[in-house]
């Protein structure tokens, strides 16, 4: 396998370099974003395919507010105590998935510990307000894991979304020093929930954070024995000074070998490369 070392992680490799934004239906959405005020995770996450999918019709809205009860080390999403959860926002999500025309919506959301139920009825009642306002817009759910709590997941579930992630993050060693409070037993827990389902269960990770191959490939077998179909790998990149630092710029070559593999041993859909996001492409992950 070939990486770059840690002296080099100042300097991203040529496959990391990004185009600049364009295209009319990009333009109409970052527009409508702005104007509405809506929390996206392609923006808060300085997602660098967000032209691509906004330009496509697909989007990731974030739900629940913006602030986050966890402090996970790679994340730039804000933490803290959030406010109270906004009964009204189902509807204003509906309605703003209808004005920005989107064909396939990613929902996700930040943590909310504070909440007895979780976050599960605001979550269940945005799904439902989608199907409502906008019946042939598909819809994933990348969901918290809710304390790997069945009755909590399944109130998402039985609103009905057609893909419902949750992300693995990394792999089981680099778990306890990189996410909040999350446990990756607990995490593979809830995708099992999601995989006993209807919905198709998918999940992502990041490399480059200090993991080995041979951890990717035992993390996908965990994946496979939950029932999940679709991974998404993607190379982590440092936010900010204070984030977890990148340790290693994974070639192109392992990229398309995590791929490989990965198919071989049995998911539907691997997307693996340096730029891949977990909702990157999500409209072709629906079963």
């Amino acid at each position: 396998m070939s990486l770059t070392t840690n002296k080099d992680r100042l300097r991203k490799p040529e496959w990391l370099k990004i185009n600049i934004p364009s295209g009319k239906e990009y333009k109409s959405v970052r527009q409508i974003v702005e104007s509405h005020k809506l929390h996206t995770i392609c923006t808060s996450g300085h997602c660098p395919n967000m032209h691509e999918c906004w330009g496509r019709g697909t989007a990731t809205l974030m739900i629940l507010g913006d602030i986050c009860t966890r402090s996970c080390k790679f994340c730039n999403v804000k933490t803290g105590r959030p406010l109270p959860a906004d009964l009204k926002e189902p509807e204003r999500v509906a309605n703003s998935v209808k004005l920005m025309g989107l064909k396939h919506v990613v929902l996700t959301s930040v943590d909310r510990d504070d909440m007895d139920d979780l976050g599960a009825g605001i979550w269940a009642e945005t799904i439902r307000q989608i199907k409502k306002t906008t019946p042939n817009t598909t819809m994933e759910t990348l969901i918290p894991d809710f304390d790997a709590k069945e009755d909590l997941i399944q109130i998402v579930l039985d609103a009905g979304p057609e893909v419902v992630s949750h992300n693995l993050e990394t792999v089981r060693r680099l778990t306890p020093s990189t996410r909040s409070r999350a446990k990756y037993d607990v995490s593979l827990k809830t995708l099992q929930i999601i995989a006993n389902s209807k919905s198709v269960a998918k999940s992502g990770i990041m490399v480059g954070i200090g993991e080995t191959p041979a951890e990717v490939y035992e993390l996908m077998d965990d994946l496979l024995a939950v029932g999940v179909e679709v991974l998404t790998i993607g190379q982590y990149l440092q936010p900010t000074k204070k984030h977890l630092e990148v340790l290693e710029y994974v070639t192109p070559e392992q990229f398309k070998e995590y791929e490989t593999v990965g198919l071989e041993k049995g998911f539907k859909y691997v997307e693996s490369s340096p730029l891949v996001r977990s909702s990157y492409r999500a409209e072709k992950h629906v079963r």
